[in-house]
């Protein structure tokens, strides 16, 4: 069932996004060759509960992190170890959710290590740009089908996989609520959007082929080819205009 929020419960799910937007800024930061992605899970965990907030990911159906942090051929849910030390010409998605007084903020972000080639800054970019793309489209009398896809049209030029077994998803009171949003689709097929909304759109769109597998920790999920992956997600609201974006940091709002 698709959950229409009021004003008064967007603007809690707006203080969550905000947090976790904060978290990420800071952490993109401290991205260096050297650092450990354990080292990157305890300052988020640090930083968001030093604010009140709770990571929701750790512990959500076993998860034992508060980021899903996925190097290069990881295409989401890496866990994050003392054992996986960033190099330079890596990139990393950091992907979180954070609770705030009982509301859920989404978002990911890729990021380089250090220096990195023209190939992985253009698949960042062009992830990024599918996730703005997905964004002009959540629009009221649009449907899941019209963002999906403009995200898949926007990478397909550049001959990059979409992912299908992950999609976005809907947010509030729980992490993944209704409706399922893939990052590819028909326009005007799939469930209607409606002023209330919130949804969390997020592209993982890799530079080979799009199939995955997953690894012995039933977590950790990669590419089957080898090839690297990026993923950019944001928290967003349906309303009578323009989208609004919630997952915005206190500077950007």
């Amino acid at each position: 069932m698709i959950t229409i929020y009021t004003p008064e419960e967007v603007e809690k799910i707006a203080a969550a996004g905000r947090l976790t937007a904060d978290t990420l800024s800071m952490l993109e930061k401290e991205v260096k060759p050297g650092i450990s992605t354990l080292e990157l899970d305890e300052m988020a965990e640090k930083f968001i509960r030093d604010r009140g907030g709770i990571p929701s990911c750790k512990g959500y159906e076993g998860y034992p992190a508060t980021l899903c942090t996925s190097v290069n051929d990881t295409v989401v849910h890496g866990i994050p170890s003392a054992r996986k030390i960033l190099k330079k010409g890596d990139i990393i998605s950091l992907d979180l959710v954070v609770e705030l007084n009982g509301y859920m903020g989404d978002s990911c972000i890729t990021v380089p290590v250090g220096h990195t080639n023209k190939k992985n800054l253009q698949l960042i970019k062009a992830t990024e740009g599918a996730l703005f793309a997905g964004i002009k489209q959540a629009v009221i009398g649009n449907t899941v089908g019209d963002i999906g896809h403009a995200v898949e049209s926007y990478v397909k030029p550049y001959g990059y996989g979409v992912l299908r077994e992950y999609v976005g998803h809907g947010i509030g009171i729980g992490m993944h609520e209704d409706p399922e949003v893939p990052n590819y689709g028909t326009p005007g097929h799939g469930p209607r959007l409606e002023e209330g909304m919130c949804i969390c759109i997020e592209p993982m769109i890799t530079m080979g082929r799009p199939e995955v597998c997953w690894l012995d920790d039933d977590w950790t999920v990669v590419t089957r080819d080898g090839s690297l992956s990026a993923h950019y997600e944001n928290t967003i609201l349906i309303t009578e205009g323009e989208p609004r974006i919630l997952s915005l940091t206190c500077d950007n709002e």
